[in-house]
């Protein structure tokens, strides 16, 4: 299948991309596309990857499905477009980056300048329907983006794996933990922050990490 995506994550994905499974979830992302509103836009599908070629990938943030509102969710996880107010969980991350590195709360929650350093903001879902959480559930996104996981895994050495929250942490299980650095904490939402994100300092532990493999650190 001719999917349109970066051409390093086209070359390491192209197995992926020939599995009966991901042909019958192209055909439902079509249909919902056509039939409902669903977010991000269709041509931002993929821009997590976009954004950050194969061979750039230094960090993983991983994140669940998109923003159900409108205007929020371009296709990188926790991330919204410029103008529109943080979510909750967003601006919980900006408040440990600030009590962690320093780094004041930017007047935008767009996070495509970490992307473009290297950050991988990849959600489980790259799918929902427009004010349905996990709407696109069970559909094959998550097994496509275990493959993702899989292939940082396997190709690439020093990575930083940062998952915030049960379901990211139980998605990332198999990652080698001698070959990566995997950071874990609650879930920045306000109903779990303050039992364990706030405080976790995974911003500068990442650098540091990097920083020690001969990597360049990500300008938070």
């Amino acid at each position: 299948m001719d999917v349109k995506i970066e051409a390093g994550w086209k070359a390491i994905l192209a197995d992926e991309f020939e599995q009966p499974y991901f042909k019958t979830l192209t055909d439902f992302v079509r249909s919902e596309y056509a039939a409902t509103t669903v977010y991000p836009p269709a041509r931002l599908i993929f821009n997590a990857f976009d954004s950050c070629p194969f061979e750039a990938v230094k960090v993983v943030i991983l994140g669940q499905d998109p923003y159900i509102g409108p205007g929020e969710a371009h296709g990188l996880c926790f991330s919204v477009n410029d103008g529109i107010t943080f979510p909750p969980s967003l601006r919980n991350i900006f408040l440990e980056l600030k009590n962690d590195v320093g780094k004041e709360i930017p007047l935008s929650g767009n996070l495509t300048a970490w992307a473009q350093q290297g950050v991988l903001l990849l959600n489980s879902l790259l799918t929902v329907r427009a004010g349905q959480s996990g709407s696109h559930q069970g559909k094959g996104w998550e097994r496509f983006t275990d493959a993702v996981i899989r292939r940082i895994n396997e190709h690439k050495r020093h990575t930083v794996f940062i998952l915030w929250g049960n379901y990211a942490i139980r998605k990332g299980e198999f990652i080698d933990r001698a070959r990566h650095l995997v950071l874990t904490s609650v879930h920045p939402s306000p109903l779990s922050a303050s039992r364990g994100f706030f405080g976790n300092r995974h911003f500068s532990t990442a650098n540091a990490y990097l920083s020690m493999n001969g990597d360049t650190p990500i300008n938070w």
